[in-house]
C-alpha cells in the first residue's frame, strides 16, 4: 500500500502535478517519474502481447489460417489489435510527459490530463475484455499440434492481465492530476472572484497570505492626512464673536 502511494504522489509544485514549466531537464529524474516508468511498462507489455500472436498466433489447417485460439480468428485480430494501438499510445504518452513539463499554458496541461485519463481507462477496459476472451477460448481450444505456440498463447493471455493492472495505474494517476488541478482552479478562482476580494479587504484579511495573518483592524482610526495635531502644553483659546 506504501509503494501504490509513492507511486501516485505525483505533485511536483506546478499545475495538474507537473513540474514548472521551463525547468531544466534531467534525463534521470525524467526516466524515473512514475509516468514514464508506469508507461514503459504498458509499452512493454503490449509488444508481449501482440508479438506473441503475430508471431505463433495463426496455423495453417487444411490451406486456411487457423487462430491457436478455439479457430477463433477474432480473438486473435482482437489480441494484436489491443497490443498494437496499446504499443503506440504508450509511445505517444511518453512523448506527451516529456512535452508536459515545458507547457506553459494550464488549459494545455489540462486537455493532456484529461486524454491521458480517459484512454488509460478505456485500454483498462479493452485489455479486461481482451484476457476474457482469450482465456475463454484457448481454454475451449485442442492442443496445437506437437504444442507449438502454447506457450506464446499463454503468454499472450498473462500479459493481458498485467496490461490490465498497469493501465489501470495510468488512469490512477491521470485522474489524480485531474483532482490536483481542479483543486488549483477552485482556489485560483476563489481568490480572485471580486466578490471575495471585497469580502476580504472589509474584513482586513487576504488569502494569499501563506500564514493568514490578519492586517489591521478596519474599525480603527487612521490618521487623516492633512490635519493637525493638537500639540501638547497649547492652550485652547476661546473664539471671539
Amino acid at each position: 500500500m506504501d509503494m501504490l502511494n509513492q507511486i501516485l504522489s505525483i505533485n511536483n509544485g506546478g499545475a495538474y502535478g507537473g513540474g514548472k514549466a521551463g525547468g531544466a531537464f534531467d534525463p534521470l529524474t525524467f526516466a524515473m517519474k512514475p509516468q514514464v516508468v508506469i508507461r514503459a511498462l504498458c509499452w512493454l507489455f503490449s509488444v508481449v502481447v501482440f508479438g506473441c500472436i503475430s508471431s505463433e498466433g495463426w496455423t495453417e489447417k487444411d490451406g486456411k489460417e487457423y487462430c491457436l485460439y478455439n479457430g477463433d480468428g477474432m480473438a486473435c485480430k482482437y489480441g494484436n489489435m489491443v497490443g498494437v494501438f496499446g504499443f503506440l499510445a504508450s509511445m505517444g504518452f511518453m512523448g506527451g510527459e516529456f512535452l508536459f513539463e515545458r507547457m506553459s499554458s494550464v488549459k494545455s496541461r489540462k486537455r493532456y490530463v484529461m486524454a491521458d485519463m480517459g484512454f488509460s481507462a478505456l485500454w483498462t477496459f479493452m485489455y479486461f475484455v481482451a484476457f476474457l476472451y482469450l482465456w475463454s477460448q484457448w481454454s475451449s481450444s485442442a492442443p496445437p499440434p506437437l504444442g507449438i505456440g502454447a506457450g506464446s498463447m499463454k503468454t499472450a493471455i498473462w500479459f493481458c492481465l498485467f496490461s490490465i493492472v498497469s493501465w489501470a495505474l495510468c488512469a490512477l494517476m491521470a485522474y489524480k492530476r485531474f483532482l490536483i488541478g481542479a483543486g488549483d482552479e477552485f482556489t485560483s478562482a476563489f481568490e480572485t472572484d471580486p466578490a471575495n476580494v471585497v469580502h476580504q479587504q472589509a474584513y482586513g484579511y487576504s488569502m494569499d497570505n501563506d500564514n493568514d495573518q490578519y492586517s489591521a483592524s478596519p474599525f480603527g482610526q487612521p490618521q487623516q492626512v492633512g490635519m493637525e495635531q493638537p500639540q501638547s502644553g497649547m492652550e485652547y483659546q476661546q473664539p471671539t464673536y
